[in-house]
């Protein structure tokens, strides 16, 4: 089968890689003159498996309004003239209920699971170097209230297999140490936190520049700098995608174009409910105490992942979740906040003295479903298939929504349950 992969961001590599082994032709197209040059770039670094509970949660709503007024909110809305923007956040309000978040989270645990084993295998089989490390995941609670919800979501999800553990405010400080170094304001009002020790870390960048090798090798086309276009259809079949360069005919077309999809697919009659929250990074080389474990700030909404990489050991931070349109330009003012809780969470880690750019600034569109699942597989049009909406865990699910999308392509049954993640869904 000729399999056309529209996005070669981690999500359309992942689809690849299992189609390729399969024994299938791949084409991939992406408008970059690289792979993963946009969401997958520079992301949170953490693979987060067993923590993904959905935004979209029961104590969610209370906490939007204060976040609006304040100018350093972890979340920040920009009203625009848009039925799409619009749409989204009244399917984002309705999903605001502990039934759904909790029916979300267990089919994700599934998802991530999977996931996690396809990594293992993955890692068994190929020699890619991304700096991956399991060094474990600490969510950070500012307060009671918070640290008791996130003790009852331990509960709840140790029912579904999870391996976690609810630590005090000493455990957590004992636990990382960077948290107590140094005057560290996050370290200053920590409660508690909840510690999964088999969470891991890695470039997303680095991981995709290997399947990009390990996909080539096994004989995949790989078009750059070539954007779709227009997915042509006749009889509620894709008969070729147009791009610049000319068509490109296939068996099989997967979009996998994050927060571009719906644009895509909509000339079809295909309402895709993925919206773009706009996110941002710092890569922070270290020079002093800095996390050993992943650290993830409850109340800031920020991650701190220890990471390895060529020219030695860094923090990936990332946070911040602006529903803000589809522009890819930073905000300076986003970015200096960035930093600025950086540098009060762990104000040894790195030399703040330097220029801002050197910590290699960035920002990323997670495209987001209101209810925070993906949209995997089969749509109305028989050969156009989805892999898309993965928000914030685009990274940890990448390997088993590639599989599952595989998989359907070719009429097989997933090894894991679909339901919730399919288009009609």
């Amino acid at each position: 089968m000729r399999v056309v992969i529209l996005g070669a961001g981690v999500l359309g590599l992942a689809t690849a890689y299992y189609l390729l082994r399969d024994g299938h032709q791949v084409i991939i197209v992406d408008r970059n003159d690289g792979v993963a040059l946009e969401t997958s770039y520079a992301n949170g670094a953490q693979l987060s498996y067993s923590y993904v509970a959905p935004l979209a949660g029961p104590g969610v709503l209370p906490k939007i309004p204060p976040w609006l007024l304040r100018r350093d909110s972890p979340l920040r809305f920009y009203p625009a003239l848009n039925p799409h923007q619009w749409s989204w956040l009244v399917s984002f309000v309705l999903a605001c209920n502990r039934r759904q978040s909790d029916l979300t989270t267990r089919r994700l645990l599934a998802l991530s699971f999977y996931s996690r084993s396809l990594m293992q295998e993955l890692l068994a089989e190929e020699a890619i170097e991304f700096g991956h490390a399991t060094n474990g995941k600490l969510v950070v609670y500012s307060d009671r209230v918070g640290f008791d919800a996130a003790r009852r979501l331990v509960d709840y999800q140790r029912s579904l297999g999870c391996v976690q553990e609810a630590l005090g405010r000493d455990e957590c400080l004992a636990l990382e140490p960077a948290l107590a170094a140094g005057g560290s304001a996050l370290g200053a009002r920590v409660a508690g936190g909840v510690y999964t020790p088999s969470e891991a870390v890695g470039d997303c960048y680095r991981f995709c520049v290997g399947l990009e090798k390990r996909t080539i090798a096994a004989g995949a086309d790989l078009r750059l700098s070539t954007d779709a276009t227009r997915l042509a259809v006749t009889s509620r079949r894709v008969t070729h995608l147009e791009t610049p360069a000319g068509p490109l005919e296939g068996d099989a077309f997967v979009v996998a174009l994050g927060s571009r999809t719906p644009f895509l697919v909509r000339p079809l009659g295909i309402h895709v409910p993925v919206y773009p929250l706009k996110g941002y990074s710092l890569t922070l080389p270290v020079t002093g105490p800095a996390p050993k474990v992943s650290v993830t700030d409850f109340k800031r909404k920020i991650v701190y992942a220890p990471l390895s990489t060529p020219e030695g050991a860094a923090v990936r931070v990332a946070g911040m979740a602006d529903i803000a349109g589809y522009s890819r330009r930073p905000d300076p003012r986003r970015v200096a906040q960035l930093l600025a809780d950086t540098r009060a969470a762990l104000p040894k880690a790195a030399d703040y003295s330097r220029p801002i750019e050197t910590f290699q600034p960035w920002i990323g569109l997670r495209p987001a479903t209101p209810k925070g699942a993906p949209i995997l597989g089969a749509t109305p049009v028989s050969n156009l298939f989805l892999n898309c909406g993965q928000g914030a865990l685009g990274w940890t699910l990448a390997l088993a929504s590639g599989r599952v999308v595989a998989d359907t392509i070719v009429g097989r049954k997933a090894q894991v349950p679909i339901e919730g993640f399919r288009i009609s869904d």
